[in-house]
């Protein structure tokens, strides 16, 4: 079994500011991390080789810093990590990005084919939930979506099935290999490093492949490929608390009547007309 986990590298959510003036992300002095969700991805790819054998990829698309965070997935287990890094991919959006991503597949896939593609269901910093099902389109993969278990994998029949978390319940669904699953942070607990990994880390040299490496087409990278922008980043405003009625517990009915009232004075009345007709004995 040959796995490939896509990862990103993100600022931490917990640090982030926007600057007032520009409506941008303040990036300086903000630490980066493994985008959570893909931490996960390679925690389940390591589960699969525990359980099947064979061997786990980490690739990803950045600037040199991460290497660091690919030498990180080193030192959790995984086999080989490549860097995408070139000054032509800066810029790209999700379509740019799943293409990139998936050329960098195709290659691994020369020498080792891939059976099972794993990325986060999302990145914290953009949650368009897209480059997972791009990279699947691309490469022609089944790809399930929000899976939350990986009930079974047989590499004999080509078969995977899984549970997918879906509004209102789990569906439980099989699919033939390769695919690629995007999954949830509940799939599974991070395990600690061990200390030959961390060893093997540290003195991992990460591949850099660029854009002659990956034979990528110039018009389909970075911002030249990339049909959408980011026009502007805000924050929401804060909220503002809400009204408090006082003594409410000592007289039920009075105080659903001053909700009624405030309600309407406020043009509930007109949205929902019928609660006009019962009133606060309407229940």
């Amino acid at each position: 079994m040959h796995a490939v986990v896509c990862i990103k590298e993100v600022p931490d959510t917990t640090e982030v500011r926007i600057d007032p003036k520009t409506n941008t992300l303040q990036r300086q002095g903000v630490p980066s991390i493994i985008n959570p969700y893909d931490q996960h991805a390679l925690e389940e790819a390591l589960r699969l080789k525990d359980r099947h054998g064979g061997r786990v990829t980490v690739v990803s698309m950045g600037p040199p810093q991460v290497q660091g965070d690919l030498k990180r997935c080193i030192g959790q287990g995984a086999d080989e990590a490549i860097l995408l890094s070139d000054r032509l991919f800066g810029g790209a959006d999700t379509l740019a990005t799943s293409y990139v991503l998936s050329l960098a597949i195709r290659k691994l896939a020369q020498q080792h084919p891939v059976d099972v593609v794993f990325c986060g269901k999302q990145a914290i910093d953009g949650d368009t939930a897209q480059v997972g099902p791009g990279v699947a389109q691309r490469l022609g993969m089944q790809q399930l979506t929000y899976v939350i278990n990986v009930e079974s994998v047989d590499p004999g029949k080509g078969l995977i099935r899984v549970h997918r978390h879906v509004e209102g319940g789990t569906a439980v669904v099989e699919a033939t290999l390769p695919a690629l699953l995007t999954v949830v942070k509940e799939i599974n607990a991070i395990r600690y490093s061990s200390l030959e990994d961390m060893v093997r880390a540290a003195t991992y040299r990460v591949p850099v492949w660029g854009v002659d490496a990956l034979q990528a087409d110039p018009a389909r990278i970075g911002l030249k490929g990339s049909p959408t922008l980011v026009r502007r980043i805000f924050a929401p405003p804060a909220r503002q608390g809400g009204e408090v009625m006082e003594g409410a517990g000592a007289d039920p009915a009075a105080a659903a009547s001053r909700v009624i009232d405030f309600l309407f004075a406020r043009g509930l009345r007109e949205k929902v007309p019928h609660l006009a007709k019962g009133g606060a004995k309407g229940g």
